[in-house]
């Protein structure tokens, strides 16, 4: 078995949507990004690949691809797990924790559990989705940015 560990972040600006574990949620403010900057679903990515010894996100989905331009962030997911079980790679389980000051998140941490268990192909007990504020500290708790972090377990069946 393998650990991985994700970290993402983009900063809120004017005129975006924000998406968050594939959930559009109400809000003046989207995340900035080449694709739809979903930073809970780029996070889990990351914990992903990493665990796999794989690369990164950056790597597999490069923001001077226009393919990638204004992509469901869910669709990478489901190409990373393609890439993932071809190697024999199976998720055990994912944990996300996203780090917003606004808006309130926790109406929407149900759905997202669930579009990041489908993406994967995983069962949702297998899937935790978080949100914390930083008490106004720092970028996040200024309002100026969302980050996200999500750690994964992975099992291989082929013994690497």
């Amino acid at each position: 078995m393998r650990i991985g560990h994700g970290y993402d972040v983009h900063r809120l600006v004017e005129g975006r949507p924000l998406i968050l574990g594939g959930v559009e949620i109400p809000f003046e403010r989207g995340l900035l990004g080449h694709s739809d900057a979903d930073v809970i679903t780029h996070s889990v990515i990351d914990a992903l690949l990493g665990a796999a010894a794989l690369g990164d996100i950056g790597g597999h989905f490069p923001d001077t691809d226009e393919r990638w331009r204004g992509v469901d962030s869910l669709l990478l997911l489901r190409e990373t797990m393609r890439l993932l079980r071809s190697q024999g790679w199976q998720v055990g389980n994912l944990d996300a924790t996203v780090l917003a000051q606004r808006p309130k998140l926790a109406p929407y941490l149900l759905s997202m559990r669930r579009n990041l268990a489908d993406a994967c192909g995983v069962d949702p007990s297998q899937v935790s989705v978080k949100a914390t504020t930083e008490e106004g500290l720092g970028f996040t708790g200024s309002g100026e940015g969302i980050a996200s972090h999500a750690v994964c377990l992975l099992f291989n069946g082929a013994g690497r």
